[in-house]
Parts: structure tokens; C-alpha cells; sequence
């Protein structure tokens, strides 16, 4: 895969971070680590801008997401057990989407992108709910560009020791998600205080 990287370069991010959405267990951590850690100029001759890297991650897997959505959505769960393992998808998997999606509701579009397997499934029980095509659209662009910001950067800073984190963590998605939280938590505390101080000064 890493090879299909360094010679396919945004394109190969594209259509790995897609397959990845698309139900395909392609680990997205590898792919969004190694191509950062490119743009970090870890391999010499394959330099990738980080800002593409990111976009192009992101756009993969909302386009993943949004097949994944319609198969849910017109093919039905039934026909997901019946036929899903011929094209890698088991029932487990998709259950514990499911389950999820039914606990924590829409948001959980957005929140799924950070958790192992059912960032993978999310969006066939999505799609089995008939959650809205433009509501959809709005809570996976917001998952996935996170996501694939966070780890692109990961493997930006890190440059050639890339391999090490990837290896190192075999839930690595846990890591992440707690550092996104924490960047997520301080951006809000942020805005929440600029808006206070707006309103002070207003009055």
C-alpha cells in the first residue's frame, strides 16, 4: 500500500480513504499517516503538499460514505446480511454499527469516524435509516475531515518515523480520538470565550 502511495501519490489517497468508507477494511491510519509523513518529505522524490494530502483523504472518504449510505439505504439490511460477506462485509460488523447508530442518533455520523470498525460501517445504518442525503453529507464531511486532518498531521510531524506510531499502536484510533476530543474541547472553549468577550464589549 505504501508503495501505491509513493508512485499513485493524491490519487492513491483518494481512492484508499474511499474504499475504507466504502466498507472495505482498508486501515485509514495507514494511509493518512504515510501520506503525511510524504508531504513531511519522509520518502525523497515523492514531496506531497499536506493541504492536498488532507482534502483529498477527506473527499475519499465522504465518497465512500455516500456509497455506503445509498447501499444501506436501497439495498436494505436483509440483503446486507445475505450477500455482504462476498464483498467483506460481516454481519458482526455491521450490527455493531448499527447498535451504535440507534444509541447515539445522527451525531453518532460524525463521532463513528473516530471509533475502530464502526468508522468503517457507519453509513450503512445511516442509509437503513434514511437519515437525510444533505444531513448525511454534513456530520461526514465534519467526521472526515477531522480525521484525516489529525492523522495527516500526525504524520507530517513525524516525518520517517511514521511506521513506528502506526506499528506501535494497535488500537491506534483510540490515541487519535482523545486528541481530536481535546482539540475539539479547547476550540469550542475558545470560541465560547470570544463570544462572551463580544458581548461585553458590545454592552
Amino acid at each position: 500500500m505504501q508503495q501505491f502511495i509513493v508512485s499513485a501519490g493524491y490519487l492513491a489517497v483518494f481512492l484508499l480513504m474511499f474504499a475504507e468508507s466504502a466498507c472495505i477494511p482498508i486501515p485509514s491510519e495507514v494511509t493518512m499517516l504515510f501520506a503525511g509523513a510524504l508531504a513531511g518529505g519522509a520518502v525523497a522524490g515523492a514531496h506531497l503538499n499536506i493541504v492536498w494530502v488532507i482534502v483529498l483523504g477527506a473527499l475519499g472518504n465522504v465518497a465512500g460514505s455516500y456509497l455506503a449510505w445509498a447501499v444501506g439505504r436501497y439495498a436494505g439490511r436483509a440483503a446486507l446480511y445475505r450477500w455482504g460477506r462476498k464483498v467483506w462485509l460481516r454481519e458482526d460488523d455491521i450490527d455493531k454499527a448499527h447498535d451504535w447508530f440507534v444509541r447515539h442518533g445522527p451525531v453518532s455520523v460524525f463521532a463513528g469516524r473516530l471509533l475502530p470498525v464502526i468508522r468503517t460501517f457507519i453509513s450503512l445504518p445511516a442509509g437503513f435509516a434514511a437519515m437525510p442525503a444533505v444531513r448525511f453529507g454534513i456530520y461526514t464531511t465534519a467526521g472526515c475531515l477531522l480525521w484525516s486532518a489529525v492523522l495527516a498531521l500526525i504524520g507530517y510531524a513525524i516525518g520517517a518515523n511514521w511506521h513506528t506510531v502506526a506499528d506501535g499502536f494497535h488500537g491506534p484510533t483510540y490515541v487519535i480520538a482523545a486528541i481530536v476530543a481535546v482539540v475539539v474541547v479547547a476550540l469550542g472553549w475558545r470560541f465560547v470565550q470570544r463570544r462572551r468577550a463580544a458581548a461585553v464589549d458590545a454592552g
